[in-house]
């Protein structure tokens, strides 16, 4: 993505074309929105996105509930999680999760951290996360543990410095979860998209393990093969997008924002409305005559 593009015109002046920033912003504002939706995110928590055009660059939200989150609540931090401009509202406390994590990691283009009551018996009791269905397998088979208290000692549990944040982007290594003791999660994903599908499936699939464990101690996991060839399946099927489809729509019948729509069938919109009005237009005019 560029945030700008030149294009020349026969005089030889140059214009700046408009492009697609403001869809990205609108589409962080929805996987806000979306993981709170689908019960991940509450008040607390938050997901951010690295710059589209500069990947030393990262967006995350002013300090707001996430499902209130609108795309001009953004602030853009450089990757000490320094905002590049003073902002007027106040910002998120954790935010260093974010830009450590994009620091060690070039590969991460999102990251979500959250308390997902799906997963507070296992950070409760130290249980392993377990892929038990196929979709489960986006958080990893036994995925990182990290403890605050191993290297900082007594905190109020909030990521807050710098080297609180790089500690536990280390521990995170090159996995896509990372458990926190008595805290939560945090995720990270290639995209948007993918940062929140495998949140959403993973606190899926965290909720059906402790519900198994409460049958019995033999909880099945997907074999190391298994998972790999399943963690493919939102990268090499439809699953991505029609997951992001669906959970957009619920997104929207909950009031929370206007589903989204291609671009082609938009396009398409717009001419019927224009026709329509003309129609009715010249219909009002032959009643007058």
């Amino acid at each position: 993505m560029r945030r700008t593009a030149v294009a020349k015109r026969a005089n030889g002046k140059e214009t700046s074309v408009a492009t697609n920033l403001v869809e990205a912003r609108r589409e962080l504002s929805l996987a806000n929105r979306i993981v709170a939706n689908e019960g991940v995110i509450d008040a607390f928590g938050h997901v951010s996105m690295r710059h589209p055009d500069n990947p030393n660059r990262y967006f995350l939200s002013r300090s707001r509930a996430p499902e209130l989150v609108t795309p001009e609540d953004f602030i853009e931090y450089d990757l000490e999680s320094q905002p590049v401009r003073e902002p007027s509202n106040t910002q998120y406390s954790e935010r260093v999760i974010h830009g450590e994590i994009y620091k060690a990691r070039p590969d991460v283009n999102s990251v979500c951290h959250h308390h997902c009551p799906a997963f507070m018996p296992l950070i409760a009791t130290g249980a392993d996360y377990l892929p038990i269905f196929h979709l489960g397998a986006v958080g990893g088979i036994r995925p990182p543990w990290w403890d605050q208290h191993d290297e900082f000692g007594d905190t109020n549990m909030l990521v807050v410095k710098p080297e609180e944040g790089a500690s536990l982007a280390r521990a995170l290594a090159s996995h896509w979860m990372v458990l926190m003791n008595r805290h939560g999660v945090t995720v990270a994903g290639t995209s948007v998209k993918d940062c929140v599908f495998r949140s959403v499936f993973s606190a899926r699939n965290a909720a059906y393990q402790v519900q198994a464990m409460t049958i019995g101690d033999n909880v099945a996991s997907l074999t190391a093969g298994e998972a790999e060839l399943c963690g493919t399946i939102s990268s090499k099927t439809t699953g991505l997008t029609r997951s992001w489809e669906y959970w957009s729509m619920r997104v929207a019948k909950a009031g929370g924002a206007v589903a989204a729509t291609t671009k082609s069938a938009a396009a398409k919109k717009k001419p019927a409305a224009k026709a329509g009005k003309k129609s009715a237009k010249k219909t009002s005019s032959r009643k007058r005559r």
